[in-house]
């Protein structure tokens, strides 16, 4: 069970999008080992406006303005 960074709720983890800060790898999807964030698969959740700042605080990185538009690409294959 893990929680959804951005509404708190508890789910369970295959049904939340993972995303993770890899020691060696940096960001992954949905993959990786490292501290991690969930985000479920609510639109309201993934297209929160606050989402940014909370996955920069989840995962204690800063990230560009690339990320932003991979990690939207992600989440709607996904979803």
């Amino acid at each position: 069970m893990r929680v959804c960074i951005s509404c708190r709720q508890t789910f369970d983890r295959r049904n939340l999008f993972k995303v993770t800060n890899d020691h060696k790898y940096g960001i992954m999807f949905q993959r990786g080992i490292g501290r991690s964030a969930y985000i479920c698969k609510s639109r309201k959740c993934y297209t929160n406006s606050k989402i940014k700042k909370k996955l920069q605080k989840a995962l204690k990185t800063a990230f560009d303005s690339k990320f932003f538009d991979i990690f939207e690409e992600e989440i709607a294959n996904y979803i």
